[in-house]
């Protein structure tokens, strides 16, 4: 609820107007420009001394537009955030909070499953920059507080996993790094702060592609992180050094996008949960990581802390030819082969399973592993697409 006790689908369509002008555009328009002109010299000296990790728009367009207040401020009052800033990409607000939060010689903790970017990011920068980074497997509580040491300056989150879908209590995480003096990052883009508000649950940085559900069209790149009054001092005093920020055309988008998010993702999640059951009677397939169905193991954890699933989740195949395997693929008509997700459309992609796939006893060892994005597309035509593809399969291997 709003401050004004509006319900989240009727703050979606009020907020990020902007109060800056008389003027109220119900979508604010793009604003583009760079260089801001003072109208007399005192004006001038009063800019000059805003520090630039305010974000001083009246100085120059790198800290931002209007479009760059309104979308920024629409994202800080739905994540209940102090701030939120914008990044050109999604990895680029996951590196950059990073960054942030570590220096050389301190400790960061991990998740193994982290998204395959950062996870390079941490391995191959961080490292360099004099940071130890490690990840863990385990999330249960005590395994990951065993892991902590006196410089360990911040624990990053997934929940659920952007690979294999597992859970973690990100309640009793948080209060545990929090109490050995470390800050919490998560990574919030699979649920929006419509399905979980991470930093009711003591997060300090939430961070989102604003490429997936936000935008919601695949048709814009761009990432933001919403902060705690405490963290904004410590990210904004840096990412302001490295000349962070996004696109007003990109910006625009992310705030139409954000009028539809709950329709949306409304249907993603009861599509993907109707496809995920249906994936699990299919003989061909070991396992389905979707943390809306009671067999998940963190099933328990995902329905105290989450308000519903959006559409993304994976599944694995049983071991199989690689020629068997490409008429599954090969078949389908509706939904497609692509990276990302968060859009209109379904799409599946194939994906390296880490050695880490012991964080559940039973989790497959072998068998490619499906990642697939369930769209807006009638459910019936999903199904169908995936039966047929099914089919084939069987055909193939008969």
């Amino acid at each position: 609820m709003g401050e004004s006790g509006s319900s989240t689908q009727t703050m979606l369509t009020q907020v990020g107007r902007g109060g800056e002008s008389s003027l109220q555009y119900v979508n604010p328009p793009i604003v583009r420009g760079t260089t801001v002109l003072a109208q007399t010299l005192a004006q001038w000296r009063q800019r000059a001394k805003l520090p630039f990790n305010a974000k001083p728009q009246a100085n120059y367009g790198r800290f931002g537009t209007l479009t760059t207040a309104a979308f920024e401020s629409a994202i800080a009052e739905l994540e209940g955030a102090y701030r939120s800033f914008c990044f050109p990409s999604g990895l680029a607000a996951c590196t950059h909070s990073l960054l942030a939060v570590c220096k050389p010689g301190s400790h960061v903790l991990l998740t193994d499953f982290v998204y395959w970017p950062l996870r390079e990011f941490a391995e191959n920068v961080l490292t360099q920059l004099g940071v130890e980074v490690e990840f863990f497997s385990s999330l249960k509580t005590e395994d990951v507080l065993s892991r902590f040491k006196e410089n360990t300056c911040a624990l990053y989150l997934e929940a659920p996993g952007s690979i294999s879908f597992e859970m973690c209590d990100v309640d009793e995480l948080a209060h545990a790094a929090h109490q050995r003096g470390a800050m919490v990052l998560m990574d919030n883009t699979w649920a929006t702060p419509l399905l979980f508000k991470p930093l009711e649950h003591g997060v300090d940085i939430s961070i989102q592609s604003v490429s997936k559900y936000i935008g919601g069209h695949s048709d814009c790149i761009m990432g933001v992180a919403s902060c705690t009054e405490k963290a904004w001092d410590v990210l904004s005093n840096s990412v302001t050094r490295f000349g962070q920020t996004a696109s007003p055309d990109d910006l625009y988008q992310a705030l139409r996008g954000l009028r539809t998010l709950d329709v949306r993702l409304r249907q993603h999640g009861q599509s993907a949960l109707s496809v995920a059951r249906w994936l699990e009677q299919q003989p061909e397939v070991q396992r389905v990581c979707c943390p809306g169905l009671e067999s998940h193991p963190g099933h328990a954890t995902f329905k105290r802390l989450f308000r519903d699933i959006s559409g993304l989740f994976s599944f694995v195949f049983e071991p199989m030819p690689e020629e068997k395997l490409a008429v599954f693929f090969d078949s389908l008509r509706i939904i497609g082969i692509g990276l990302s997700w968060g859009g209109f459309e379904s799409l599946v992609v194939p994906l390296v399973a880490r050695p880490a796939s012991h964080i559940h006893d039973d989790y497959p060892k072998e068998g490619q592993l499906v990642r697939i994005h369930v769209g807006l597309e009638n459910i019936e035509d999903l199904i169908n697409d995936l039966q047929q593809a099914f089919v084939q399969m069987r055909r193939y291997a008969a």
